[in-house]
């Protein structure tokens, strides 16, 4: 979902909101996760029961648009979850009421209070007992976050659109009102004026017109679905049709349901796009996951868009429908992240809101390529007087600790554009090929596939593609706060010939939590010879010292050359060879390269990685890799080198890919290690 932001206080506070959920909320106050230095104590704002697990939900509802109200039945399946369950609950607000409550053609003991309804089934039931109950309700459905439900006209015309996240779903039917417990399909009957053209998600089963001149829309949808994306909007669309071929053989209608009003040539333009974008996604992620029932729009009258599985709801902007392919292409990347994977809970909101506006950047690319790209993460990143949604902005971590607040959920800087950022300072991490291998894995991971997940669970699918440790990663920009901001120093002196030792230090200003940041950075050495790019891995500490080796006299060094890290470079400061201070190193040391293992790096699309060492005293340092076999295919270092850190680069174009190693010999100091090479 994309929020309507504006520079002064948000219209989207929710009344009573603290009161709800003071009220209703199953309150688990205890340590949720500890990361870092930093533990996070929190009520969760859950009114689900746990004790059961949703299957499936069937809303057969009428709606009245004069009287403002929604009646009828909503059928639920579900299991039980412990033995012996004599008593479950499911959420629905105590605006509506209910009528009655239905199982096997008996009414069962049912109270409505406290927004939940406390259910008796005819016998207790056991761990993995199935049950399907009828609830009968009615009344003028509730609001909540940005609406819940809502009755409202365009141009005259009346207009009925939901939209429940975060907890707005019990507002209008019930329910288990958490994302953790999606159910396996849902169907939905809505019945109305025949005026209405209803809409809701998958595949429209047919229309029934009914005598007293109402019309009933019977929407299937055959996938797991979250509580919060099952919607409904209506009112006298015009529908708009294109198509996305995704094989020779095959195409997914794409459904668009417009205001008749707005259904302009260069509103069809904009709409136009949605196919490539398709085609885009499901090239980086993954085909379409909803490829055999739909993906359409339905414009309604909130300012923004919100992702309802297999259609979108599109909003109008001061009377202008809000068409433009950055909303566009965000909410239809919501349909992978979000719908098909879904936060498990609203502290990982980011796993949603992130990678759907990190998306709006990758179709940036496919459209305009890679600098344009970089441009448009720029803007994410900056800080500036004329606007304070950026990442730089955000406050706290981005695992929202705060969830029973619905703009702390969906802080804009925050859980979208700083979200979006640590995704492409991940992608600066592992490289072109390894990030969108290990995006990939997440997205078809057949534990999350049409589940629920956490950012441990994405975490765990990167590491294990890349084969790259990111705990220090994802404790710092997930679990951490703010950003780290530089002051960097460097110099240079002239070993022998043409070759010279490039020392730079790198101080960092002391944060909260995290005190330092732990990063890869890239440095763009230029010199009369060459210019030369090389990654460094500063640990999380004050200040550190690395030396690194180069053929010509150097002229400039550029910190961080294509804006991989969200920072502050407070200096970058020349210092003359007088006011050179050695690095005191102690030992000899080899470190393991980074990253490993290694492939195709940006932004020389050249599989290279970098190989620290450490010198204790003057030596004749020499740095040489061998294949697997023992033979030599590549000597990096052949010197005398003074006491320092040490870097050296290693490109492996034209080697196959294997397991490679590497020797540093010193004096009497020998090591090896062993490097990993995936093309």
């Amino acid at each position: 979902m994309k929020r309507k932001i504006l520079n002064f206080v948000l219209a989207f506070f929710v009344l009573g909101l603290t009161n709800f959920y003071a009220q209703n909320s199953v309150l688990n106050i205890a340590e949720i996760e500890s990361k870092g230095t930093q533990k996070f104590v929190t009520p969760t704002a859950y009114p689900g029961d746990s004790n059961i697990d949703i299957t499936y939900y069937f809303l057969n509802i009428k709606l009245d648009y004069d009287n403002t109200t929604i009646s009828g039945c909503v059928r639920i399946d579900g299991r039980s979850m412990k033995d012996s369950l004599s008593q479950f609950f499911i959420d629905l607000q105590s605006k509506l009421y209910v009528d009655s409550v239905v199982s096997n053609g008996k009414q069962l003991y049912a109270k409505h209070s406290n927004n939940t309804i406390t259910i008796q089934p005819n016998s207790p039931l056991n761990f993995g007992d199935k049950f399907s109950i009828k609830i009968y309700y009615g009344g003028h459905p509730g609001y909540s976050g940005f609406g819940s439900f809502e009755f409202e006209n365009h141009g005259g015309h009346p207009i009925i659109w939901s939209l429940s996240e975060p907890y707005g779903a019990s507002d209008w039917f019930p329910c288990k009102d958490t994302p953790a417990d999606k159910a396996d399909s849902s169907d939905v009957w809505i019945t109305a004026d025949s005026q209405f053209v209803s809409v809701s998600n998958g595949t429209l089963k047919g229309v029934t017109v009914n005598d007293d001149g109402t019309k009933t829309y019977k929407w299937k949808n055959h996938y797991p679905i979250a509580q919060y994306l099952i919607s409904l909007a209506m009112t006298n669309y015009v529908e708009y049709d294109t198509w996305f071929k995704y094989s020779d053989t095959d195409s997914m209608i794409i459904r668009h349901f417009i205001y008749p009003e707005h259904l302009t040539s260069s509103i069809k333009k904009q709409l136009d796009r949605t196919s490539d974008m398709l085609k885009v996604f499901s090239e980086k992620y993954g085909l379409y996951p909803f490829i055999t029932e739909k993906y359409g729009h339905a414009e309604f009258g909130w300012s923004g868009g919100m992702e309802h599985q297999t259609i979108t709801s599109l909003g109008t902007h001061y009377y202008t429908p809000s068409f433009g392919w950055s909303l566009v292409s965000h909410e239809l990347s919501h349909q992978w992240f979000g719908d098909m994977i879904t936060c498990k809970d609203w502290h990982h909101i980011w796993l949603n809101e992130g990678f759907a506006t990190y998306s709006q950047a990758v179709y940036y690319e496919s459209m305009y390529g890679f600098n344009a790209y970089k441009g448009y993460i720029n803007s994410f990143m900056g800080k500036d007087e004329n606007s304070r949604w950026t990442a730089k902005y955000a406050k706290g971590s981005i695992w929202v600790q705060d969830i029973s607040s619905v703009d702390e959920i969906f802080d804009y800087s925050r859980s979208y554009l700083k979200a979006a950022v640590v995704l492409h300072m991940l992608r600066g991490v592992l490289g072109d090929s390894l990030f969108w291998a290990s995006i990939k894995a997440y997205a078809s991971d057949p534990m999350l596939k049409y589940g629920v997940a956490i950012t441990e669970d994405f975490q765990n699918d990167v590491e294990k593609t890349s084969g790259v440790d990111l705990d220090y990663f994802f404790k710092e920009w997930i679990y951490g706060e703010k950003y780290p901001q530089y002051n960097v120093n460097w110099s240079y002196e002239n070993t022998a010939g043409n070759n010279y030792n490039i020392t730079v230090q790198i101080n960092q200003v002391e944060r909260t939590d995290p005190k330092y940041f732990a990063m890869p950075i890239q440095l763009e050495i230029k010199t009369s010879e060459q210019d030369t790019t090389v990654t460094v891995f500063n640990d999380a500490v004050a200040s550190e010292n690395f030396v690194i080796t180069v053929n010509g006299q150097p002229s400039a060094l550029i910190f961080d050359p294509d804006n991989w890290i969200l920072k502050d470079l407070l200096s970058l400061t020349y210092a003359d060879e007088k006011d050179y201070k050695p690095t005191i190193v102690k030992e000899f040391k080899l470190a393991q390269n980074y990253p490993n293992p290694f492939g195709e790096t940006i932004p020389s699309g050249q599989p290279t990685t970098t190989i620290k060492y450490s010198i204790a005293k003057t030596s004749l340092v020499t740095l040489t890799v061998y294949d697997a076999l023992g033979k030599q295919v590549a000597e990096l270092v052949k010197q005398k080198q003074l006491p320092g850190n040490y870097f050296a680069s290693f490109n492996a174009s034209g080697l196959p890919s294997g397991i490679y190693f590497y020797t540093l010999k010193a004096g009497n100091f020998t090591q090896t290690r062993k490097m990993v090479l995936i093309k």
